[in-house]
Order: structure tokens, then sequence, then C-alpha cells
């Protein structure tokens, strides 16, 4: 491990199986942190992805379903490393009517999304505290300021990522901590392969960039707000929309 591994420190990414969750890893390797890998599924994409970072870069690889109550407790017994810098890119996005949403499912995407960052973050932040530093970044997405007909639920947990974001930003500034989100627009990742090729052009019409967003755009961002040149920016939500 080199010096400027040492200096940058531990970085947790919850979701790092994912398309983001991968692009992120891998730049804050670039960026000279030491990685932490949450999945819950997809394992074989989590090992293939260690597989493509220096050896040294991996701290270690933690299964986590954190759509339970007791799932979420588990993860964090599991995790017994110091964290200097969480990056909570996890959850699945729900389209379907609101009134045919079930109340099941509604129960996941809010123990998913939003009960897992609370615990998560509050299992993480006391070391925090204790260095007088940290980072929490999370990636929540432009519904949850805009919201969205057919992801309601999807857009209601967003929402409160990003007040989750603004107030604990103003609680833990003065600790040194900072807390930031990132809301992506329209993503090249498997979430939005569903889409047929007309509305994919309908879409990407409507985007002045021209372009749907690469996982790329969003790690460079999630690089951004992780680097002590950026301190001041705290308890902001960052657009990455390509002005969408």
């Amino acid at each position: 491990m080199d010096d400027t591994m040492r200096k940058r420190g531990n970085c947790l990414i919850i979701g790092a199986s994912g398309e983001i969750g991968r692009a992120i890893a891998q730049r804050m390797v670039e960026e000279g942190y030491q990685v932490i890998l949450h999945y819950n599924r997809n394992r074989q994409a989590v090992d293939e992805l260690a597989s493509s970072l220096p050896q040294e870069a991996v701290l270690a690889i933690l299964h986590g379903d954190l759509q339970t109550n007791e799932g979420i407790s588990i993860f964090i017994q599991r995790l017994d490393l110091h964290v200097d810098a969480l990056v909570f890119a996890s959850g699945t996005s729900h389209i379907g009517l609101f009134q045919d949403t079930e109340e099941g499912t509604m129960d996941i995407m809010l123990t998913m999304q939003v009960k897992a960052l609370w615990m998560i973050s509050r299992h993480v932040i006391p070391s925090m505290i204790e260095k007088q530093t940290g980072y929490i970044v999370v990636v929540s997405s432009i519904w949850g300021a805009t919201g969205a007909s057919c992801e309601v639920v999807y857009s209601s947990v967003k929402g409160a990522q990003n007040s989750f974001v603004k107030s604990l930003g103003k609680e833990l500034a003065p600790s040194g901590i900072n807390i930031n989100g990132i809301s992506p627009g329209f993503i090249d990742t498997r979430m939005n392969h569903g889409f047929s090729s007309e509305e994919r052009q309908s879409i990407l019409e409507e985007i002045p960039a021209g372009r749907a967003g690469h996982p790329q755009d969003v790690a460079n961002a999630v690089a951004f707000l992780l680097d002590p040149r950026s301190s001041y920016v705290q308890g902001e939500i960052i657009n990455v929309t390509g002005a969408w």
C-alpha cells in the first residue's frame, strides 16, 4: 500500500455490485482510498470488481440484505472496520401505479433505501466524530426532488434521502463531517434498460446534454465530494442530469 492510499482512508460502498457502485469503487481506488464492498445478490459482479482492483485496495467484501431490519443488523455486526467515507449507492426502483403497490413492496423500499441509510450512518458516525473528519455521500435520484408518475414510492424514499442529507449535514457540520447527496438523471444502467428504443429516444431528446449519463459521471461527482477541496460543500444535493 502506498502513502496516498493510507492518507485517504477507508471507503465503504453500499451497493458496490451495481453499475454505479462499481464505477464509484474504481474511482475511489484511483483517488487513493481502500474500499469495503457491499453487495446483496450479485456476488459474481462484486468478485469481478474486486479482481479488477489492486489486491491491497480491497479491504473486505461484505454481504448484506438491507431489505429487512434483521438483514441490516447482521450487516452492521459484520462491519468491524473503521470507515472514513460512506457512499450509499444501493437500492432499486419500483414502477407501477401507486394504488396497485403492495404494502410489502412499500416496506422493502422504505427499509432498503431509508432505514438502512439511517442505521449504517449511525454506526459509522461516532468514529468520524472522534476524528473530527469524515464523509457521507448518498446517491439519490432526480425523482427525489421532482417526483415521477408511476414511481411514487421510489420518489418518496429518494425524497427522504435528500432530506436526510440536508438535515444531517447541518447537524454534523460542526464535527467536521461532510454530508452531501448526488441526484442522477437518466443514467445508462440496467435500471433503465426496460425502456423501448422509442421511449429512450424520447427521453434523450429532452436532455439538453444530448446523451444519457454514464456511471462514471456519478463516480466523478462522488470523487469531488470526497475531496477535502470541496469541504465547504455541505448538505447539498448535486444534480448529475445533463440539465434534464
